[in-house]
């Protein structure tokens, strides 16, 4: 399944109470915020962070990754984070 952070109903949570949250129901969390695995302990948590490193957030800058982020997505461990650039 496939959500976004406003579809859950979770807008304006801190990003510690959004993972835990993101943790309970899925097993993948993808952000475009660079500082985000710095600034929570993920290993804490039962779900990988993928942080989307690209020259903006805009779809076409974007779109480069998914082939990465299908395969890590494949491969990922829960507890970890990685970024994907391109």
């Amino acid at each position: 399944m496939v959500s976004t952070v406003p579809q859950e109903g979770w807008s304006g949570c801190k990003n510690g109470m959004l993972l835990a949250l993101a943790a309970t129901n899925f097993d993948a969390f993808i952000t475009v915020d660079k500082n985000l695995p710095y600034q929570q302990n993920v290993s804490k948590l039962a779900i990988t962070v993928f942080v989307l490193d690209a020259h903006s957030n805009e779809l076409p800058h974007l779109l480069p990754l998914v082939p990465s982020l299908e395969h890590a997505l494949a491969t990922h461990k829960p507890g970890t984070y990685a970024v994907l650039s391109g």
